[in-house]
């Protein structure tokens, strides 16, 4: 049995004249920790639109779990447990952290709309989830606070809780710490470290910290195609990766430029 849980092959995105993704080829593996880094315009976004079903592919192929994906729409896509976070936070401002994630578990458990029902005695499958999301993302002081007053980690932190919350083989972490001020990064740095290992990540991030501290396995895209993949230590050595993208060395131990 294959260990790889998601896979493009030739992938190829063309808007007019542009390409913005140029036959990308690569494997996610089984628990995997892995980072998709390049320079702004590289197509990161745009390969991220493509495996999660929001574009579809000019050419090439999606596998997820062994299975053509390659034309299923995106909620297809998260019911076989393809999953992903965005850069700008898409949360309801005006519910509470437990009333989203009782919304959300309540639909992954089959409940369909009965989570305010779920949140009373009916349901304690829902509950107990709930409490056990909230604890682990460190938001069961401000679970009764409206979403629309946290603090912006916390808001991130709930964003992945939810995204857990669908039970994912496979979780996409479009830049976690984007906007999150310095205060709040190693509550949200911990956490995202701490992500059961048996949930595939693949991170898309700027952040070189987090990205030498968390990915075992490093693809560099520039200008829509694969530049390079390895190891965090021969990404950091790379003297293409320093020429086109970090522009100077990195201590690959720390993640910090120098």
């Amino acid at each position: 049995m294959s260990d790889v849980v998601l896979s493009c092959a030739g992938l190829i995105k063309r808007f007019g004249g542009i390409t913005a993704t140029d036959n990308v080829t690569f494997d996610l593996k089984q628990g995997a920790r892995h980072a998709l880094i390049g320079p702004n315009g590289a197509g990161k976004t745009t390969l991220i639109n493509l495996l999660t079903g929001v574009l579809e592919p000019t050419a090439g192929r999606i596998e997820l779990l062994g299975e053509d994906i390659s034309a299923l729409s995106q909620h297809e896509r998260v019911r076989r447990g393809m999953v992903r976070t965005f850069q700008i936070n898409q949360l309801f401002d005006t519910l509470t952290p437990l009333q989203t994630l009782a919304m959300v578990v309540s639909e992954t458990q089959g409940l369909g709309g009965k989570w305010l029902q779920a949140l009373g005695a009916g349901q304690p499958s829902v509950t107990e989830r709930c409490a056990e999301l909230l604890e682990q993302f460190h938001l069961t002081e401000v679970m009764n606070q409206p979403t629309k007053v946290l603090a912006y980690g916390k808001r991130r932190l709930l964003e992945i809780a939810i995204a857990l919350a669908c039970n994912p083989k496979v979780l996409l972490l479009d830049e976690p710490v984007a906007g999150v001020p310095a205060g709040e990064r190693e509550e949200l740095l911990q956490t995202v470290a701490a992500l059961p290992a048996d949930v595939s990540i693949l991170l898309i991030e700027h952040d070189m910290d987090l990205v030498f501290e968390f990915a075992t396995r490093i693809t560099v895209l520039v200008n829509g195609a694969v530049l390079t993949e390895g190891a965090p230590e021969a990404i950091a050595n790379d003297s293409q990766v320093k020429a086109v993208y970090l522009g100077h060395s990195l201590d690959a131990t720390s993640g910090r430029n120098s």
